[in-house]
This record gives C-alpha cells, sequence and structure tokens, in this order.
C-alpha cells in the first residue's frame, strides 16, 4: 500500500548539552492510505512530539518526514503552511473551534482560509455523516463537547486532506460521545478512503483502529494490528 505519511531515523532533541533530551531516537515508520492507525505509549514516550512532526507542526533535529512524498525539510514555512493547509486536516482534544463562528462556519473555515469553493454534496454527506444539521447555525459555547467534537471532524475532513491527525480527540469526552466520535473516525476511513493518525492513552480507543504503533523512551516498541481493548492492556503492561 502506499505510504501518505513516512518518517525516516526521526529525532528530536530538546536541551543541549548534559541536559539534552531525546523525544525521539531515530524513529522509522510510514503509514498507509485508507487506514487508521493508533499510536499509544505511557507518558514520555514521545507519541505527541511524533505526531506534531508528522503533521509539520515542529522541525525535527535529524531525520526526514514526507507526506505524499514531499521531505517537509525541503520547505519553507511559507510552503509547509500551504502543505498542511492542502493536505492536513487536524481534531484536537480540545475542540479549537472558533467561538464566534457558528458551527457551519467553523466547518467551512479551511476552505475560506485557502479561498477554495465548497463543494456542496460533499459538505451535505459530512454534516449528515457527523449528525450536527440541525446545529449547523449555533456557535461553540451552544454545543455540547460531542457536537462540538463532530463539528471538528466535520472541519477535518472537508478539505479531503491527506491524513488526518487526531490527537487524544476523545480526552474531553464522556463515553458515550467519544464512541460517538470514534465511530465517526472509522467510517471516515471505511466510508469515505481517509487516512487517520490518532494519539491515544485510551485503549477502547485504538480498538477502532486497524493497526497500534507503541512508543517507549522515544522509540517504537511495536508495530502491528489493532488489538481490542483487553488486548491493548495486556500489550502495554507487557511492555512495563
Amino acid at each position: 500500500m502506499t505510504a501518505i505519511v513516512a518518517a525516516a531515523q526521526l529525532t528530536r532533541r530538546y536541551g543541549e548539552g548534559d541536559v539534552a533530551v531525546d523525544a525521539l531516537a531515530g524513529i522509522d515508520v510510514a503509514f498507509e492510505a485508507g487506514r487508521f492507525a493508533a499510536i499509544m505509549g505511557p507518558s514520555g514516550s514521545g507519541k505527541s512530539t511524533l505526531m506534531h512532526l508528522l503533521a509539520g507542526l515542529d522541525r525535527p533535529t535529524s531525520g526526514t518526514v514526507t507526506i505524499e512524498g514531499t521531505d517537509l525539510a525541503s520547505l519553507d514555512d511559507h510552503a509547509l503552511t500551504l502543505l498542511r493547509r492542502e493536505k492536513v486536516g487536524f481534531i484536537f482534544q480540545t475542540f479549537n473551534l472558533l467561538p464566534i463562528l457558528d458551527a457551519r462556519e467553523n466547518i467551512l473555515l479551511p476552505l475560506s482560509i485557502a479561498g477554495a469553493d465548497v463543494d456542496g454534496e460533499w459538505f451535505d454527506r459530512l454534516i449528515d455523516t457527523v449528525a450536527i444539521r440541525d446545529r449547523l447555525h449555533h456557535r461553540p459555547a451552544q454545543l455540547s463537547g460531542g457536537q462540538q467534537q463532530r463539528v471538528a471532524v466535520a472541519r477535518a475532513l472537508v478539505s479531503r486532506p491527506a491524513v488526518v491527525f487526531a490527537d487524544e480527540p476523545t480526552g474531553n469526552l464522556d463515553s458515550v460521545a467519544s464512541g460517538e466520535v470514534l465511530d465517526l473516525l472509522r467510517r471516515a476511513v471505511d466510508d469515505f478512503g481517509q487516512t487517520v493518525v490518532m494519539v491515544t492513552h485510551d485503549a477502547h480507543a485504538s480498538a477502532h483502529a486497524d493497526r497500534l504503533v507503541v512508543l517507549a523512551d522515544g522509540r517504537v516498541v511495536s508495530d502491528g494490528e489493532a488489538l481490542d481493548a483487553d488486548g491493548v492492556l495486556d500489550l502495554m503492561k507487557s511492555l512495563n
């Protein structure tokens, strides 16, 4: 399968000299098109650092990251911003919706910034998929946490990016809303052919994925097919 995002010998060092810390220590990993991958690991394992580097939100100390064959290190800040706008969707734990915009405006924000036309048929399909048609003209403060995250999922998908990065997307949600958002991400992969890479600490969340990558001390220590929640917990215990 074609790798949409790939990292080779990726390192990220913070600090210098005796106080230097390697958050990532030479990672090789690739994520294929049309699959749902979960990244797990204990606190400080480097999982959020890896996501930030893969998404072009931070630059590595050494090594390479490519998105659809483009080496991010070859891009200046402006070109990197354009690539993220065109190729990458983001879903954050804190929703990151603009409070002065209603749900519809928040969903369409990536297209508005890019000056791109709205595909009405695709927009209609999205809002029906995330089931927020009756909330399109509500601002974030008028929406529940689950509804806000469903808006965020639609916003991440509206530009049909090459990859969606989800950083603890259920971290602020109750179990019902969490399940709804994870089902949406699963549908984005199965129904829309989307590529999703999710960082999570939740074994139940990772069970929705096709693949599980586990980090420890800045290295990949396990990489294989996704497991059910009990299997994930057993795996994590075995790595301690």
